[in-house]
């Protein structure tokens, strides 16, 4: 109950609620909650997701649901195919039957099902540097891979773009890069942060970069301190932002660890970046507080989940870490509630050596994801594989690579975008050129 200041009163109100309820006629039911059905825009006008479909009212109606075409979207919601991309986009109407008593009750939503996944014959690696000094080492940078292990540096891992002219501090860390949902465009972002200049104490901002073609970009930085000095008024931290699509609000949602001032704790906060990309179109607000703190979050959707793989910890009854490496929470909504699982997926937290930075990404092609990770005391970044995101390969693999990655993010390319980042900085594998 959210008036806890008079539980009496919010016991009164819930009890007439109720007893509003049990006095609507059937009818009244039925007509009710049909009013109330919703599916959100981002589903029904791209669905490459299975469906979340209710089967009671707000009023106690049953809702039972007929799918047009079956073989496409089953009864209960569940994407079973995808449009191909040589066509129109195959368009499902899904009816919903509200029953109570003799009452029934009829609703109908068009859904556009996605297309297939694109012909995609690459990766993208966008990271900022490890070996050598701080000054040249945070500014974004790009990797390339035919098939993401084997890793060549773009522009002769020389920055792609300058930190002075997109970011707040002159330095950037963490990029993270998102292709769109209607895949003509993309984002990135990434923690402004210049250590070199600045040091450790202090960073209330992140930088924000949009692209229609991957070698030009449009960049805003923002900084929460200023843009919203009540709420963050006693920052002291924003890091590791990364983007995700929420079908169920059709808007990008950016997420990324706070820490205040007054306060150990690191968690999560969100919000949803406005239309062109240049901030949030409201004050970001707490998204998960994991138990002991986290940072570097990275999540992912499979199968009606969301994944939150992120850094986290564990501490003895007087608040010490003994214990630290890469967990994940599960969630079926992006706003939440996350259950937070305690285990250690990477392979090194009970061998005591440090990781960070762990994001995780689908490979081309295949039912099979990376889970990869910063050993950032030793310029060696590592991955282990999973099919279904919950158990992992339990030996480290190595990438190679002629350039010392820290903290980044990964996304499938085109054979035609690979090409277009050769022709801009060079550096593209030649096996990747002649697809």
């Amino acid at each position: 109950m959210k008036n806890i200041k008079y539980p009496f009163l919010s016991l009164i109100l819930l009890m007439t609620t109720v007893v509003f309820a049990q006095n609507k006629t059937d009818k009244e039911k039925t007509i009710a909650d049909a009013k109330a059905l919703q599916i959100p825009e981002g589903y029904t006008k791209n669905l490459h997701w299975n469906l979340l479909i209710d089967s009671i009212g707000t009023s106690g109606s049953t809702i039972s649901w007929k799918s047009s075409k079956s073989d496409y979207i089953s009864n209960d919601g569940k994407l079973l195919k995808r449009s191909s991309r040589k066509g129109k986009k195959v368009k499902v109407t899904m009816t919903a039957t509200l029953t109570s008593g003799s009452a029934k009750a009829k609703k109908s939503f068009d859904i556009s099902v996605a297309y297939t996944d694109q012909e995609l014959q690459g990766y993208l690696f966008t990271y900022f540097e490890g070996s050598g000094p701080r000054t040249s080492d945070e500014q974004v940078r790009f990797g390339v891979s035919a098939d993401a292990v084997n890793w060549f540096a773009l522009n002769n891992n020389q920055p792609i773009l300058s930190s002075e002219t997109i970011s707040g501090t002159g330095g950037i860390r963490d990029p993270h890069i998102l292709r769109s949902e209607d895949e003509k465009s993309f984002y990135m972002v990434a923690t402004d942060m210049n250590t070199a200049k600045n040091g450790w104490g202090h960073n209330p901002g992140i930088v924000m970069l949009q692209s229609d073609n991957l070698t030009d970009w449009k960049h805003h930085f923002i900084d929460l301190e200023k843009s919203y000095p009540i709420k963050f008024a006693n920052i002291q931290w924003v890091w590791a932002p990364q983007t995700i699509y929420d079908p169920a609000a059709d808007k990008y949602m950016v997420y990324f660890t706070v820490k205040y001032k007054d306060d150990l704790k690191l968690d999560f906060y969100c919000g949803y970046a406005n239309k062109d990309f240049s901030g949030f179109e409201n004050e970001p607000k707490l998204l998960f507080y994991p138990k002991y703190g986290a940072i570097d979050g990275d999540i992912i959707y499979k199968d009606g989940t969301y994944h939150f793989f992120f850094k986290g910890n564990t501490k003895d009854e007087n608040g010490k870490e003994f214990k630290n490496g890469i967990r994940q929470a599960i969630g079926k909504s992006l706003q939440g509630p996350w259950t937070e699982n305690f285990n250690y997926l990477d392979a090194y937290s009970d061998r005591k050596i440090v990781v960070e930075g762990s994001s995780i990404f689908k490979l081309n092609q295949s039912d099979s994801y990376i889970l990869m990770y910063d050993l950032y005391t030793n310029h060696r970044y590592e991955f282990q594989r999973s099919k279904d995101l919950y158990q992992f390969t339990p030996a480290p693999e190595s990438f190679t690579k002629n350039f010392y990655p820290r903290h980044g993010s990964v996304i499938g390319i085109t054979a035609e975008e690979a090409k277009r980042l050769n022709e801009k900085w060079g550096g593209v594998p030649e096996n990747l050129l002649k697809n």
